[in-house]
């Protein structure tokens, strides 16, 4: 019996998708809850499983390609049993099921010269792929990324996998081989110098809004950054002393961000304008904190948000951050994780950023920035010393935050960071 694939509701707003990588394919075998294919929004990757045993009879909808909500992007047949290649497989399906089965489906015409010739030199590469990889290797590396391992020289264990279940993508490949290239780790392939040949990809559902966004916050508001420095050796030393019983009572280290989200409570709370929104032609001052952390997720940067961060300690910041990054990564983030937010903080210091001027995500009013941590000399009650600064930045909406109350709201950031008991005695 035909079973239909169907798109799922992915949320409230979404109607659109993209579909992603098919884990199965035409006639391979599927257990029901097994994952069939990962279908891409502009917010977070859904995996749709098979809703019974069975075997993929047809897809309809291959990966890129666009798809409403509800479509139908494939079929299964139920109860099914893949066909297996192979002589005694071939004459026993032949004595039993095979020829009632040809008695009721009309003759297929004969395959042309060319595409039979086509489809045998394709099955020829990919034996060949699979014979260069090792059996458990093969097993989780998806079928773009086999070749592209190929291709590279490079085996399984070199890539870092992303996908679901550790499984290695295209993308996966395509990473390695480029960070490879920038730590001049091997020339490039020999085919591959003076190639002058493009390659058209379709924008991913995250991309697309990602881009949206972005252009609606630079039309849509009076965009404006204003700088600070830091100096971090307050919250470093404080690290250094506390570290190793922190992370053996919470099972996780004690980072840099879980200072500024807390940072950023006290400062929204003295300039409120920063965690308000305009509505209309409303001014709407919201009493809660909803903390948007930007990190790198397997599809790309995510703002996944940390909900009332008024109300946290520090440990709780930092499990909340490390659970909320640790599935980006997998693409496992649920669409309620990435809406709303009052405040965004973007740490691009991580990436060796010394200074930027970060974007707002729109409706929100500002977003903090974090860069690079460096020692320089400063000048310290008159004498001159190495520290560990950071540069700071705010981009704050000017029609609601005027310039007073954004260089405010980061000298009240730079007091708690550089004083970190002033977090815990709110003075």
């Amino acid at each position: 019996m035909a079973v239909e694939l169907k798109v799922p509701p992915v949320g409230e707003s979404i109607t659109e998708v993209q579909i992603g990588e098919w884990l199965k394919g035409e006639g391979e075998s599927v257990k029901r809850d097994e994952i069939v294919v990962m279908i891409e929004t502009d917010k977070v990757t859904v995996e749709l499983p098979a809703p019974v045993d069975g075997v993929i009879k047809q897809i309809l909808v291959g990966a890129g390609q666009d798809a409403q909500v509800g479509d139908v992007i494939g079929y299964m047949e139920e109860g099914a049993v893949a066909e297996t290649s192979g002589p005694s497989a071939s004459a026993s399906a032949g004595a039993s099921t095979s020829a009632p089965a040809q008695e009721d489906r009309p003759a297929s015409p004969p395959a042309a010269p060319a595409a039979e010739a086509a489809h045998e030199e394709k099955e020829e590469e990919e034996e060949n792929v699979r014979a260069s990889l090792p059996p458990e290797a093969f097993a989780r590396v998806m079928p773009a990324a086999r070749r592209a391992l190929v291709e590279a020289g490079m085996e399984a264990d070199e890539v870092t996998p992303t996908g679901p279940g550790g499984r290695v993508l295209k993308e996966d490949v395509e990473r390695t081989v480029q960070a490879q290239k920038s730590q001049g780790r091997g020339p490039a392939p020999a085919e591959a110098i003076g190639d002058r040949t493009e390659e058209e990809v379709p924008m991913s559902p995250m991309r697309r809004k990602i881009a949206e966004r972005l252009v609606q916050s630079q039309q849509s508001m009076a965009l404006l950054t204003t700088f600070n420095e830091v100096d971090m050796s307050g919250v470093m030393e404080l690290r250094k002393q506390f570290q190793p019983q922190f992370t053996e009572k919470y099972g996780i280290k004690l980072g840099f961000m879980s200072f500024f989200v807390k940072a950023a409570v006290e400062a929204l709370k003295q300039i409120p304008q920063v965690n308000a929104e305009i509505r209309g032609k409303s001014i709407v001052y919201k009493n809660y904190y909803d903390i948007g952390v930007a990190v790198g997720g397997g599809k790309g940067l995510v703002v996944p948000v940390i909900r009332n961060a008024e109300r946290l300690s520090f440990a709780q910041v930092e499990q909340t951050i490390s659970e909320l990054a640790g599935r980006a990564k997998n693409n496992q983030l649920k669409l309620e994780e990435l809406q709303g937010g009052t405040f965004t903080i973007s740490n691009g210091g991580v990436y060796g950023s010394m200074l930027s001027t970060p974007i707002i995500n729109p409706p929100q009013s500002g977003i903090l920035g974090l860069h690079a941590i460096q020692e320089r000399p400063v000048a310290v009650n008159g004498k001159v010393e190495i520290r560990p600064m950071m540069y700071i930045a705010l981009t704050y909406d000017h029609r609601i935050v005027d310039g007073r109350e954004a260089v405010t709201f980061l000298k009240r950031i730079k007091e708690c960071i550089e004083q970190p008991s002033r977090i815990l005695l709110e003075v």
